[in-house]
C-alpha cells in the first residue's frame, strides 16, 4: 500500500503541509515475512541521514543469510561480512545503498 500526500481523501490542517511535498509518502506498509512494516516521509526534510540505528533481519537458515545479505548489500557497504559467531552459525551487518544499517543472523530459535 502506497499513498502520496497529494491522494490523502482528506485534506491536512492548512499550514502543515507545503505544496511541494505532494509527492512525499504520506503511509505506505509492506510485509517483510510475516511482520508488517509501516513508514511514511513524515515531515522530514532535506536529506535523510539513517544513523545510529540498524535494522535486524532473523532468518531460519544460512542460505536466506546469504541471499539477504547479498541483496541488500549491492551498491551498499559491508561492515561485517557474513560469519560464525558464538550467537549464531550465520550473522553479518552491512548498510545497504541508501545508508541504512541491516544486522542479518540466523534466528536463535534455529541456530
Amino acid at each position: 500500500m502506497l499513498m502520496r500526500y497529494k491522494e490523502s481523501p482528506e485534506p491536512p490542517p492548512p499550514g502543515m503541509v507545503p505544496p511541494s511535498w505532494e509527492n512525499k509518502v504520506l503511509h505506505t506498509s509492506f510485509n517483510v515475512g510475516d511482520t508488517m512494516v509501516m513508514a511514511s516521509d513524515g515531515t522530514c526534510s532535506g536529506q535523510p541521514a539513517f544513523q545510529g540505528f540498524s535494522l535486524s533481519l532473523s532468518v531460519s537458515d544460512e542460505a536466506e543469510a546469504d541471499r539477504l545479505f547479498a541483496a541488500l548489500a549491492e551498491g551498499g557497504e559491508v561492515r561485517m561480512p557474513l560469519t560464525k559467531t558464538f550467537w549464531s552459525p550465520r550473522f553479518g551487518m552491512l548498510a545497504d545503498r541508501f545508508g541504512v544499517g541491516w544486522m542479518i543472523g540466523i534466528a536463535p530459535a534455529q541456530a
